[in-house]
């Protein structure tokens, strides 16, 4: 197929918050208002593990340049949203997951893991595409090139 790295996962079901941000640089946006959400919950500081997930809501138009991203932070059922945070209960699914390093190489290695796909026995699922991000994220990396993520594709076997 390729010289990439897949594994198969099944995510289990969870409760995330979500920060959305939108414009030329929405990564960015939704980042900062989830971390600060984080932080003033003193999340970082528990004994308990987070996940950190992220996808394009909405995805690039031609022609602008601006488009969505919204930022999900794992929480237990007594957290509660504020201010333009929202629930959300992810029922979670099977997915083809590979490790991306680096920003530019995004696009890349998403376009890898659909061609991965395309000659696998797996077809295409409709659920969330997703973007784990790795990196400690008390501190994101400030080399987006050292900036680490799992790629989720979702798939049916």
């Amino acid at each position: 197929m390729n010289d990439l790295e897949v594994r198969i996962v099944r995510l289990e079901p969870m409760r995330v918050l979500c920060f959305n941000g939108f414009g030329p640089s929405p990564e960015q946006q939704a980042w900062e208002k989830m971390i600060a959400w984080v932080k003033e919950k003193a999340l970082l500081e528990e004994n308990k593990t987070h996940r950190f997930f992220g996808y394009n809501n909405p995805n690039p138009s031609p022609g602008s340049p601006n488009y969505g991203y919204d930022f999900w932070v794992t929480v237990d059922a007594n957290l509660q949203p504020e201010g333009d945070a929202r629930v959300i209960d992810f029922r979670g699914g099977l997915y083809a997951v590979t490790r991306c390093q680096g920003v530019d190489n995004i696009p890349t290695t998403w376009k890898k893991l659909v061609a991965w796909m395309e000659q696998s026995p797996y077809r295409h699922a409709h659920h969330q595409w997703l973007e784990e991000h790795i990196y400690p994220v008390a501190m994101a990396p400030q080399n987006l090139g050292e900036l680490v993520m799992d790629l989720y594709l979702p798939v049916v076997g």
